[in-house]
């Protein structure tokens, strides 16, 4: 799945078009999601997923779809959203059933542990290039945290300062090191992409 900054970007992007004024709301609500792992849970509730695997958006829409003109509600469409055609579109290319494709032409055998570890490497490495390239403001992290008057069964809402911090340290320690599986431009237009496409998809909802 995309990381924060990644889904910061797709967000801050479509926001471009949508103008809505409380843009640090939408922004955490497009990383809300990712809070399951600081509070020792799987993302199946969290990310709607169907059999643990595949995230099913028309579950989500069908519980809070006529909430979406909330920043953060709108937020949180985008991540899963995101991480729908992360996973479908753009992985895919890079790891297919057996194996790993790297930037240097190689294939190594697909190992659960290794590929995550380089997937990390990638997106710790690619977090300030997009942050200049997106001109992210990351005042929501250092600020002092302004939580949702929402209710959702499926995050801890009362905690998202964790997630905070915690993203916060990573994007603090990140740093550019070599490239394993993906490049800023291939992510780049992977951003690009998601961004219209959410975007249509907001769009014909009349939100």
């Amino acid at each position: 799945m995309a990381s924060s900054i990644i889904h910061m970007c797709i967000a801050k992007k479509i926001n471009q078009t949508l103008k809505i004024a409380d843009k640090n709301m939408l922004l955490l609500g497009s990383i809300a999601p990712d809070i399951s792992k600081h509070v020792g849970e799987t993302k199946t509730r969290s990310h709607f997923l169907t059999n643990g695997k595949t995230i099913d958006i028309d579950r989500f829409l069908e519980k809070y779809k006529r909430k979406l003109n909330h920043p953060f509600l709108l937020g949180y469409f985008i991540h899963l959203y995101t991480d729908l055609l992360w996973d479908q579109y753009f992985i895919s290319e890079i790891v297919e059933k057996d194996t790993i494709h790297l930037l240097n032409g190689e294939t190594i055998p697909r190992d659960p542990k290794v590929y995550q570890k380089m997937i990390y490497n990638d997106y710790t490495n690619l977090n300030v290039l997009l942050i200049d390239e997106y001109h992210l403001d990351l005042s929501l992290f250092y600020n002092e945290a302004k939580i949702p008057n929402i209710e959702m069964d499926e995050i801890p809402v009362d905690q998202l300062s964790k997630l905070l911090d915690h993203t916060g340290v990573i994007i603090a320690n990140s740093k550019k090191n070599k490239a394993y599986t993906f490049t800023l431009e291939n992510v780049i237009a992977f951003i690009e992409t998601s961004s219209h496409l959410i975007l249509l998809a907001i769009q014909e909802m009349a939100i």
